[in-house]
């Protein structure tokens, strides 16, 4: 088993979770282990890495989202990531959007176990980190407990021991990947039930959790709970997650606090050629329900994307909303 602290973990999310983000969200948390967005092994090999994989150190702990099939080229990722310092590989058995079907690679994957197994046993043999696996549970049809043990434990015979479980069945066809977030039914008993089964392994639920008191419920009955789009929307409730779930003893950084301590790296990232609303629209969110959130959201919104516009923007949205905010 890793050293990697998996009480909580921000999940992987299509463009939301690059590094700007990953940055912002660490300003909140020290604690919680992040992802990136997926990023196919095609594009890892053959594409831009410094763009793709590239990140700031204070992004740890940090994992790599890797989307593929193939045994090979997954194993020369890994060595890629292990390169770029990442802490942990992810391999993605649970995107059930068209364009993944098409590459072999995503939900689909769950109908084939033993290849999961082959490309989880290949990236651990290339490199010296975690691999663990993000699936559904269960896609169309092949949704029974017992397909989703058998998933499990032929994965698990190919090294896996870190299950991040999507508490949703997926359809592979006839919904899109958003309506497969929210139209099939949240089946939390049935991760539970995973973790009592096969206790050996470690077993993360992600799906539909949005309060810290849910949070703390499910750690009772699983290793881990990885957050999706709560996190994004209503950043500043990782503000407290490191003093609650991982015994820090440091106060909760005020709203404002975060907000001074992201300008640097704004400047930074400015300086660089990076457009200021690149990162302003993953703060939009973190007064949401503050009184001068909404002038916070609209002054960014409307100067953010400018041409030539620099922190002075930050800094004008933040003296839309009082101090005690």
């Amino acid at each position: 088993m890793t050293g990697l602290d998996r009480r909580l973990a921000v999940a992987p999310m299509l463009d939301w979770t690059d590094r700007h983000c990953r940055y912002f969200l660490r300003l909140l948390t020290r604690h919680t282990l992040l992802y990136t967005e997926m990023v196919t092994a095609g594009a890892v090999l053959h594409g831009d890495r410094e763009r793709l994989l590239a990140h700031d150190p204070a992004e740890h702990p940090l994992a790599l989202q890797l989307g593929g099939s193939d045994p090979g080229e997954l194993a020369r990722c890994a060595r890629v990531a292990a390169d770029f310092g990442y802490d942990e590989v992810n391999l993605n058995v649970g995107c059930p959007s068209d364009r993944v079907q098409s590459g072999r690679f995503g939900a689909c994957l769950m109908a084939e176990p033993d290849l999961v197994a082959d490309c989880v046993a290949a990236m651990r043999a290339a490199a010296d980190l975690p691999v663990t696996v993000k699936t559904r549970i269960g896609i169309d049809d092949r949704d029974s407990y017992e397909a989703l043990t058998d998933f499990v434990g032929r994965v698990a015979g190919g090294g896996c021991e870190v299950f991040v479980v999507h508490a949703r069945k997926a359809w592979l066809s006839g919904l899109s990947p958003k309506e497969n977030r929210e139209i099939p039914p949240l089946r939390h008993d049935v991760v539970y039930r995973l973790k009592r089964d096969f206790p050996g392994l470690t077993i993360i639920l992600n799906g539909g959790l949005t309060a810290l008191d849910q949070i703390a419920d499910s750690l009772r009955r699983v290793d881990g709970v990885m957050i999706g789009r709560a996190a994004y929307e209503n950043p500043y409730l990782l503000a407290e997650v490191d003093q609650r779930f991982f015994g820090s003893s440091a106060p909760p950084p005020s709203r404002h606090q975060v907000v001074r301590a992201f300008l640097p790296y704004v400047e930074m990232q400015l300086q660089g050629g990076t457009p200021l609303h690149c990162m302003t629209r993953h703060v939009l969110g973190l007064f949401r329900g503050i009184p001068g959130g909404r002038a916070w959201r609209r002054h960014l919104s409307e100067r953010a994307h400018r041409r030539g516009a620099s922190a002075e923007v930050l800094e004008a949205a933040l003296q839309r909303v009082p101090e005690t905010a």
